[in-house]
């Protein structure tokens, strides 16, 4: 089984995602796991996006993997094996929420397993999301054209990358910064809204609000049984 450093673009695809990309990228679900207070433990809970894409070739491919990643040394073997394993991929690491995380990826015949692990008592350990491998693939390369942002004229006025934001001034003098994300071409979600291009761009000028590009910022960077079943 090979398992690699997530690309930043894949970084993304390991937190929750909206319905809308959630189906795009064929999200399955995902696996939340913790090593208890010791860091010996193993908790785990599954939460369903997509049930009918839980097919009993996915299940044995999840299996596969978190047993593999359960051996000795391994990932998810324990709180402190996790800390020496992220050590040997210093290009796994990335700014999360509030601290460093670290990014895996693993690959079975038509799925993929993300994993986001944080080897620090007191939080959940490691989240593994699960995809429909072309599916994501296909949306992360196609979000790789950026977010295109245009004038209610068609006329392009600039693109930011996937997830990169947008300042927007209303036009009582506030400003919002709001997170941007690539559906297709012709759709995108600001903050936690859906649009067409068209469609934000011709509600930007009728209320008399602008938007610009935010600048973006540098990127930061007792042994448990094993378990065949995952609280599916």
């Amino acid at each position: 089984m090979e398992i690699r450093a997530l690309t930043q673009p894949e970084q993304k695809y390991t937190y929750a995602q909206s319905m809308q990309l959630e189906g795009q990228t064929g999200c399955i679900g995902h696996l939340r796991g913790n090593f208890a207070p010791s860091g010996y433990g193993f908790y785990t809970t599954w939460f369903d996006t997509r049930e009918q894409w839980k097919t009993d070739e996915f299940k044995a491919g999840l299996d596969g993997v978190i047993n593999a990643l359960r051996e000795d040394k391994g990932l998810l073997h324990n709180r402190y094996d996790m800390g020496a394993f992220t050590k040997q991929f210093p290009d796994s690491g990335f700014k999360g929420n509030y601290c460093t995380e670290y990014g895996f990826r693993v690959d079975t015949g038509k799925h993929a397993f993300l994993l986001r692990c944080n080897p620090s008592k007191g939080d959940y350990d490691f989240y593994c999301y699960c995809y429909v491998k072309e599916w994501l693939d296909k949306h992360i390369k196609n979000a790789e054209k950026g977010i295109r942002f245009i004038d209610s004229g068609y006329k392009e006025k600039f693109r930011i990358p996937d997830g990169g934001k947008i300042i927007i001034t209303y036009d009582w003098g506030e400003k919002a910064e709001k997170t941007c994300r690539y559906i297709d071409e012709y759709h995108i979600e600001v903050g936690s809204n859906l649009y067409h291009i068209c469609e934000f761009a011709e509600r930007m000028e009728r209320n008399g609000h602008s938007y610009e590009p935010k600048p973006q910022e540098p990127s930061s960077v007792q042994k448990a049984p094993k378990h065949k079943d995952h609280e599916r």
